[in-house]
């Protein structure tokens, strides 16, 4: 997965106008506290991030 489809998904289902705030705001435990953004920033492979995403989103098996 590509750093844009990553984006891409959390807007899809977090909305144009909150994606890029929860990216930076919710710490995500699966990813050792850190948010989607300093994930991002520590290079952590977006595939990785999205399927911390996605299980904090509780969204359904066919968008993991």
């Amino acid at each position: 997965m590509k750093e844009t489809e990553l984006w891409q998904r959390m807007r899809e289902h977090l909305g144009d106008g909150y994606y890029r705030v929860w990216a930076g705001e919710h710490h995500l435990t699966s990813l050792g506290g850190r948010t989607v953004n300093q994930a991002v920033d520590d290079g952590l492979p977006a595939k990785t991030i999205w399927r911390a995403v996605w299980a904090a989103l509780e969204l359904p098996d066919r968008e993991r």
